[in-house]
């Protein structure tokens, strides 16, 4: 999303902005979502019991205001977590100073922060540029790009997206931007996440909306099996497209869900594609499962297994550790009515080898993108997983992050 062309795709009733406020060395470290008006929201966080300062305060904001958000504001390069009293003061002194930039009051900005855990947040730095970095912001999607760069750590590219539906005869837009690279399992959430719709929608809507489109998408990407102290999806609806307010169960609802997953989708694709060292986007499906959620926890232990991951890291043809990481899952199957499948190659039946040309499946296992499934031959529960593969460059970069 860049350039002329692309502004017609963003949410009417939003402005952006992104600068550097000196909290990173070289690059930009700070960037503000500015909505017209306070507008409807809905929320996902981290399930960690280590909560950032952040977090906590974006929830209470959420709740003061009833779910209604004028503004987020956010900087990367230090996490603001277990930096006690402080850290929540830099919080709520980030929100007040950006509230009265706006206008409105502390209980209607959200704050999220991003980085290294442990440090105190040089709150005066991101202070001190908000004046310059309110006025500065626009509704281009230049600007929305700046703002997604600017949340980025260890990312190597920004993650957008869009999409749009029909609603009451006016078109509604959805995008999206997304940080994350590692750190991510899916527990509710697993990153940072900013959607904008110029959809009309209460805030009962949008959170219902939002928790059935994460579970599919955001909660179903694994890179290493950790979920982040600051993880964050917001929602913000501006109703600035004109269409009616959504009403639940309806074909409109329905509409606006599969536009809001089409870009949770890519953004969370996005992340896996952009993993911490990976080579490989890999689909993990489970099929035969007793029932949905024993395959989702199937899905799961295969895809953070550690000699899972190595092995797509070296497309090594190894399916007994596919089937070994399922028969530790905690689910009853019978290992003598699976199958397994590599690269849409079946590899094994009835919990033994069938023949297959391994430089073949080797050379499938090679390309950037492709599908471990496991069939259980225990029911008719199925799920469906998005992981990557472990490389050396994992290591080296979280053995260094700090320093």
């Amino acid at each position: 999303m860049s350039g002329k062309n692309a502004n017609s795709s963003l949410p009417r009733g939003f402005s952006f902005a992104a600068t550097r406020c000196g909290i990173r060395k070289s690059r930009a470290d700070l960037g503000v979502i500015v909505a017209e008006k306070a507008v409807s929201a809905a929320a996902v966080f981290t399930t960690n019991l280590v909560k950032a300062a952040p977090v906590l305060v974006s929830r209470e904001h959420l709740a003061a205001s009833k779910r209604r958000v004028r503004a987020v504001v956010v900087n990367s390069g230090n996490a603001n977590c277990a930096t006690g009293a402080a850290g929540l003061a830099a919080s709520r002194a980030t929100a007040a100073a950006l509230a009265r930039e706006l206008g409105c009051s502390p209980e209607e900005i959200q704050v999220c922060s991003t980085g290294v855990i442990g440090l105190p947040l040089a709150v005066e730095k991101i202070t001190g540029a908000l004046p310059d970095l309110v006025a500065s912001r626009t509704e281009s999607a230049e600007s929305f790009a700046e703002f997604a760069g600017a949340i980025m750590t260890t990312d190597t590219r920004p993650k957008q997206a869009c999409a749009s539906c029909r609603i009451g005869g006016k078109t509604v837009r959805v995008a999206g931007c997304a940080k994350g690279a590692g750190m991510i399992h899916p527990q509710m959430a697993t990153m940072l996440a900013f959607i904008v719709t110029d959809a009309a929608a209460n805030p009962a809507v949008l959170r219902r909306s939002l928790r059935e489109v994460v579970d599919r998408t955001f909660n179903a990407i694994t890179v290493d099996g950790d979920t982040s102290t600051n993880d964050t999806v917001l929602l913000l609806a501006s109703g600035a497209s004109g269409a009616p307010s959504l009403v639940p169960d309806s074909d409109d609802e329905k509409r606006f869900v599969q536009a809001l997953e089409k870009v949770c989708r890519a953004l969370a694709l996005e992340i896996v594609a952009d993993a911490e060292g990976a080579e490989h986007v890999v689909e993990i499906e489970v099929r035969g499962a007793p029932n949905n959620g024993a395959a989702r926890r199937v899905a799961e232990t295969i895809a953070t297994s550690p000699l899972v991951k190595t092995a797509l890291a070296g497309a090594d043809p190894n399916w007994g550790r596919v089937l070994a990481a399922a028969g530790r899952s905690g689910v009853n199957f019978d290992p003598a009515k699976s199958r397994v499948w590599l690269a849409g190659q079946l590899v094994c039946r009835g919990g033994t080898p069938v023949p297959f040309d391994e430089a073949d499946v080797h050379r499938l296992m090679e390309q950037r993108e492709f599908a471990v499934a496991i069939d259980l031959g225990a029911g008719l529960g199925r799920a469906r997983m998005w992981t990557c593969d472990f490389t050396a460059e994992y290591v080296r970069i979280n053995a260094s992050y700090r320093t």
